[in-house]
């Protein structure tokens, strides 16, 4: 029996031996630390052996670089995106361009010199380069003009990038540890950490700690493996330029004199005669004629002595409108007709002795917004060389809107002009008014956030829309049902005010839009006005003065009522 007996005791303890070997093996395998190492180049998505990751203050980032002859390449897109938004690449004719407060440059492909303004200089190694669908820019040129550090380390290829500088938390390690992707001792360790290695902390928690090592890595070690904290302060000792205005020691108050023939300018005498509160005055002279970038010119040099005459500046108006058969797109983005245009313009306002350029670019795509930009800037850059002061006419702010740039105008431009109008317009699906005071306020105030008060301006109408609604079908069962089809034409301030007085109709101010509101009904149309006039003018001129503004600018001399002058001299010496 006791023989029977040993066997099966046998047997059950090796069968509970293999148990406990198993459960074994399962804990250590779910509480022992991982030791595997990711593969980095899979881990990386490296794509070649000549591919370059980027570290960009604290991520990764999915944009790679390359190498070239030991020397790394930035994808433009990239540059532009995340480093320097100033470089403009002009994939037209392969011309990258940078411009400085003072200063246009230029390169072509596959060249190691640039021209700076019209000097050569020699850079010692290619500035840009064509690979496939992306082009590349030598990072040492991007650095060149960015306020921006990096370092450059292999195996694999690899940059750490610095913009943003300040303060960093860091700390040491306290024994040799992981950099893991993930917390978690399961996670893949992406590198060795040594004791003593200085990381820069990203996000701290009480079990993980997000860090970057100083060689660029970014992962997770264990909190309890960190020292405590120090701050250090990351800095570059780059300089940022400076950027100069040409601006006047007196407020702006400019009008536009609306011109559609060289035969109109003989009429100045009588449009200064009537508006005697300017003291700039911007006639409608020059517009884009064709899609080489030559101008139409209407200008007058006795129309400009005779203004200087009165102590009145001359800005004449370049505009992108007249000609439909143009194709701004076209011209904004090749480097050769923009430069065209540019030079154009600056020679015009040479040869007529000009004081400024008022640049009045509408209807422009938002893909080509970085065209328009480069356009003010190397405008700006020609035109401060000469003295001459460049203003810009914007849109109210917007989503929209966006990619005019106003904060990079501000940078180039010596004044900013916010047309404050057409809140409604002729194309408008409700009745409303041309510049209710909200929402102008509401257009100072955003475009405060971008450009300094100092250097805005502005811009009133001078005119207003009647709006016309005609009932279009059956009523339904209450008014509230109506359709109606919408229309409106556009009143100088005397014409609508006879309007309303022929029609009797009772005028109503408006506190919130600031301004004088009629209706009156006429063969079963309703008719709608928001009226302007020295009231509302006011309204306005108070918030000009109140915000600081550089001042004012009016759409257009010809429209107002007489009164509007003594409003006008009220806010100004």
């Amino acid at each position: 029996m006791k023989k029977k007996i040993i066997p099966v005791l046998v047997v059950t303890g090796l069968i509970l031996l293999v148990i406990c070997g198993i459960l074994l093996s399962n804990l250590i395998k779910k509480y022992a630390p991982s030791k595997e190492h990711v593969d980095l180049s899979e881990y990386y998505g490296i794509s070649s052996e000549d591919s370059v990751l980027i570290m960009l203050n604290y991520e990764n980032v999915e944009s790679q670089g390359i190498l070239i002859d030991d020397t790394v390449y930035l994808d433009y897109d990239f540059v532009h995106d995340y480093i320097n938004a100033r470089f403009y690449w002009d994939g037209n004719e392969n011309i990258l361009l940078y411009t400085t407060s003072n200063s246009i440059i230029s390169a072509n492909t596959d060249e190691s010199s640039y021209t700076e303004n019209k000097d050569s200089v020699d850079f010692g190694n290619t500035i840009v380069t064509i690979s496939g669908e992306h082009t590349y820019v030598n990072i040492d040129f991007v650095k060149k003009y960015t306020k921006m550090e990096y370092s450059y380390y292999e195996d694999p290829n690899r940059i750490v990038v610095t913009t943003e500088f300040g303060t960093v938390a860091t700390a040491t390690a306290k024994k040799d540890t992981y950099l893991r992707v993930l917390g978690g001792i399961k996670s893949p360790i992406i590198q060795d950490i040594s004791k003593k290695d200085t990381l820069t902390i990203i996000s701290a928690d009480e079990k993980w700690t997000e860090v970057m090592t100083a060689d660029g890595f970014i992962g997770y070690v264990k909190s309890s493996t960190l020292s405590s904290t120090t701050d250090v302060e990351v800095t570059t000792d780059f300089e940022e330029e400076t950027f100069n205005h040409i601006t006047k020691d007196f407020d702006i108050c400019m009008g536009w004199n609306a011109l559609y023939s060289y035969a109109a300018n003989d009429n100045i005498a009588n449009v200064l005669a009537s508006s005697d509160g300017i003291n700039v005055i911007s006639p409608t002279w020059f517009y884009v004629n064709d899609n080489d970038g030559n101008l139409h010119d209407m200008a007058s040099s006795s129309y400009v002595t005779m203004c200087h005459n009165q102590g009145i500046e001359v800005w004449a108006l370049v505009s992108n409108l007249e000609n439909s058969d143009i194709d701004t797109t076209y011209i904004l983005t090749h480097t050769s007709v923009r430069n065209n245009l540019v030079n154009q313009i600056v020679s015009a306002a040479i040869q007529y002795d000009l004081d400024g350029i008022n640049l009045d670019f509408e209807s422009v795509s938002p893909e080509v917004g970085d065209g328009y930009i480069q356009l003010v800037r190397e405008l700006s850059v020609k035109l401060e060389n000469n003295g001459i002061v460049l203003s810009v006419d914007n849109y109210v702010p917007s989503d929209y809107t966006a990619f005019y740039n106003r904060s990079e105008q501000a940078l180039f431009a010596d004044y900013v002009v916010i047309m404050g109008y057409d809140q409604h317009y002729a194309g408008s699906e409700e009745t409303g008014s041309v510049a209710a005071l909200d929402w102008v306020s509401e257009a100072v105030t955003n475009t405060m956030s971008e450009v300094p008060a100092e250097q805005i301006i502005l811009a009133m109408p001078f005119y207003t829309r009647l709006w016309c609604k005609t009932p279009q079908g059956d009523t339904g069962d209450s008014d509230t049902d109506q359709v109606y089809s919408i229309s409106s034409d556009a009143l100088g301030m005397a014409e609508a005010n006879s309007l309303i007085e022929s029609k009797g109709a009772e005028k109503t101010w408006l506190s919130d839009a600031g301004q004088f509101y009629a209706t009156y009904t006429e063969n079963g149309n309703i008719y709608e006005i928001w009226l302007e006039n020295s009231d509302s003018l006011e309204e306005r001129l108070k918030l000009m003065q109140e915000s600081n503004l550089a001042g004012c600018a009016f759409w257009r001399l010809g429209f107002e009522t007489s009164d509007i002058w003594n409003t006008v001299d009220k806010y100004f010496d």
